[in-house]
């Protein structure tokens, strides 16, 4: 067995290839000539670092040279122009998909790290199932959906989908904003801190991408991935308060302030050409009535939770 893993210098793609490193798992990371080695380093010697970009198929098919398995965690999830998440999100994957289908019965299962933005918001009363007609919300969302496509109608090898609900832990930089905050005593609340959602820890994510890479079971299907209970903004910056020790001051942020701010972070965003966290289009994710989704599926065909 030897994995192609992308996106091993984010967030979850890291953590992954530590859980492959720790399993001693003969591994090739693809890595752009610019991408940031900074989570890479004092990585195991068990991974082979392999520069290429989802753009280049050259590279791609040196890449997967002497690979029986990928999982593709790799996309953009900030971007100035709707574009560049098709771009990479989209088109990106069906690169890398047709680069495996050029190696004929060489590559065994296909795994990739989708979205909850690719189906759209969901409250508790009524979560998100995979068998639903997806609504994404957000150009990042209609990215990955388009993704999930593409391995659905091009995919040659079994393959399977997982669409993570929000995901924390190690190496974050996003919850870490919130983290940052409770620490300065201030909890910024949309919709007064209401909105459901469904979390899954990094870890919990990359022990069953690995069960999804080393079993039979699940090919070509789509599955919902977080932790059975459901949260709300709210409650999840009162525990991380209560864990940090640290008091807090609620500031609520109604739609038009959050709007006026996300409209400023966009046009100092095109100034400087680099994506800030805050965007219109982070605006619309932030405002839906909830991100909650099903996970029955993965309870009752993989019997994990």
């Amino acid at each position: 067995m030897m994995v192609l893993l992308t996106g091993a210098s984010g967030f979850i793609g890291n953590r992954f290839l530590a859980l492959l490193q720790e399993r001693q798992v003969p591994t090739a990371i693809l890595l752009r000539p610019a991408a940031s080695r900074r989570l890479l380093a004092g990585s195991p010697p068990h991974g082979e670092v392999r520069v290429g970009a989802l753009g280049d198929s050259t590279s791609l098919d040196r890449a997967l040279e002497g690979v029986t398995h990928v999982v593709h965690c790799a996309g953009k999830t900030k971007a100035l122009r709707a574009a560049e998440f098709h771009e990479v999100n989209a088109t990106g994957t069906q690169n890398l998909v047709e680069a495996v289908g050029r190696r004929g019965s060489q590559i065994s299962r296909f795994v990739y790290l989708s979205s909850l933005a690719a189906c759209g918001p969901a409250v508790a009363s009524a979560p998100a199932r995979e068998d639903a007609p997806p609504s994404p919300v957000s150009d990042y969302g209609r990215s990955k959906l388009a993704a999930e496509q593409v391995i659905a109608r091009l995919c040659p090898v079994p393959y399977v989908i997982l669409r993570p609900g929000g995901v924390y832990g190690p190496g974050d930089r996003d919850f870490l904003q919130l983290f940052r905050t409770v620490r300065a005593h201030l909890v910024p609340t949309f919709a007064g801190g209401r909105q459901p959602l469904s979390l899954v820890c990094v870890d919990d994510l990359a022990a069953l991408a690995m069960h999804c890479l080393t079993t039979a079971a699940g090919a070509g299907r789509v599955y919902h991935v977080a932790h059975p209970a459901v949260v709300t903004a709210g409650e999840l910056a009162h525990e991380v308060a209560r864990q940090m020790g640290s008091w807090t001051i609620p500031v609520p942020l109604p739609k038009a302030v959050l709007g006026a701010t996300a409209a400023a972070q966009d046009l100092i965003s095109r100034w400087t050409g680099k994506p800030g966290i805050l965007s219109r289009e982070r605006c619309r994710e932030l405002g839906a009535a909830g991100w909650v989704c099903d996970t029955s599926r993965l309870r009752q065909e993989l019997g994990w939770e």
